[in-house]
């Protein structure tokens, strides 16, 4: 609540005294992660259909490039894959997916059919469904739901813990765990992949930054200063996320398609990592004390910039997708113990862990446990992103085959 209050408070003061300051030292832009439609797709009419939403994410992609901003991707978020393989069989359902696959690859964007359990009284033939198509097409995304404003979903827990394993023995380098996620308490509309889902009528875009090198800067001239550093990155974002307002709505105007707003969530990305940008304000390695702290400050910033918010809005700390936090993985500075600690002030749980291959499935399943009741107890949204190795042993280096993922050591679990 006290996160809330000076969140608030620090958006009415924002136009008045921050952004000018601010303007003056941050200087680079962050790359636009994610350009994300929702829509509700028809098998007799989906290639349409995408194509229509692609032409609306090209076009918001523009505004962007002419405002000077590199769009990393464009993406797709269907109804959940239940709804959008309702009537079919497996096999159909399968097929239907691969086509959607193929075409994502040949239009050049990700796509993410939603969670393939909402609730503990669906049918678990989705999550079958989702199994096979995480072992086996390259590109499609999705995810389940294990916690929401009802509780905690004890039986779609338990079956996410069988999905894990069985994408981790069945995909090629134990890969097609990175396009999954179960989460908690996360609302719809969101931009960020795996976790996106929506549960309308579709026509609606949402926009994510790249942001961690914003925080690094911040961090590096205001190290130290808590209060110096809520302002400055609080106004940092700010001056990038109105661009972002600005462009969803014209386009929205211009289309008829729904803004639903931008996650503020300063995403990393390889070298671009938020890990060095933590560091550089404690002056000690990720998992030190005081790394909490600065999960709270960027959390803080986040949630206090006053444009329509969507998603996550907090702080992405991606194991595998973070050189440095690879490296401190490694080297042993942090536990999950640690990762849902500072998810506590508001982070997004387990992203891209890696664990051994003979994790068993009560560990897993107490591992997705641990995510729901943090997120369901503190009411905030997270998720947990699990990446098993096949034979991998406690010790070992993955070796996984990504542009996007860094190779880090696998750690006994306690």
């Amino acid at each position: 609540m006290r996160f809330r209050f000076r969140a608030v408070a620090l958006a009415l003061i924002l136009p008045l005294v921050v952004l000018p300051a601010v303007a003056q030292g941050a200087s680079s832009k962050p790359r636009v992660r994610a350009i994300t439609a929702f829509v509700r797709l028809d098998h007799a009419h989906f290639e349409e259909q995408i194509a229509a939403a692609v032409a609306v994410l090209h076009r918001v992609e523009k505004k962007f490039e002419a405002a000077g901003y590199e769009v990393q991707t464009i993406r797709i978020t269907t109804q959940p894959v239940a709804e959008l393989t309702a009537g079919m069989d497996e096999w159909q359902a399968l097929k239907y997916l691969g086509e959607l696959d193929a075409l994502s690859v040949k239009d050049k964007f990700v796509p993410n059919v939603g969670p393939a359990m909402l609730h503990d009284s669906d049918s678990e033939a989705a999550m079958h469904l989702m199994e096979r198509a995480l072992s086996t097409l390259p590109t499609i995304e999705g995810s389940a739901i294990i916690a929401d404003d009802d509780g905690i979903h004890w039986k779609t827990i338990e079956r996410t813990a069988e999905l894990v394993k069985y994408v981790a023995a069945h995909s090629q380098h134990s890969q097609g765990n990175s396009n999954f996620t179960a989460t908690a308490m996360l609302k719809p509309l969101g931009p960020f992949f795996p976790g996106s889902y929506h549960l309308g009528a579709g026509k609606a875009f949402a926009i994510g930054y790249e942001g961690a090198n914003l925080v690094q800067e911040v961090f590096a001239r205001d190290s130290g200063n808590a209060n110096a550093a809520i302002r400055d990155l609080t106004a940092a974002l700010t001056v990038h996320a109105r661009v972002a307002d600005k462009i969803g709505n014209e386009v929205a105007k211009e289309t008829g398609w729904s803004y639903a707003g931008l996650d503020p969530t300063p995403a990393p990305m390889g070298d671009v990592s938020i890990g060095a940008a933590m560091e550089a304000f404690t002056g000690a390695k990720f998992g030190s004390s005081g790394t909490m702290t600065a999960a709270r400050i960027i959390t803080t910033a986040v949630k206090a910039v006053p444009v329509k918010q969507t998603g996550y809005a907090g702080l992405m700390v991606p194991v595998m997708e973070d050189k440095l936090l690879a490296q401190r993985w490694a080297e042993g500075t942090y536990t999950i113990d640690s990762l849902l600690a500072y998810s506590s002030v508001c982070g997004t749980g387990l992203d891209t862990v890696p664990l051994p291959g003979d994790v068993s499935l009560e560990q897993l399943k107490w591992i997705f446990a641990d995510v729901a009741t943090l997120a369901y107890k503190w009411q905030k949204p997270l998720s947990a992103r699990l990446f098993p190795i096949a034979a991998g042993k406690p010790g070992d280096w993955t070796k996984v085959d990504d542009p996007y993922l860094f190779n880090t050591k696998l750690r006994a679990l306690p």
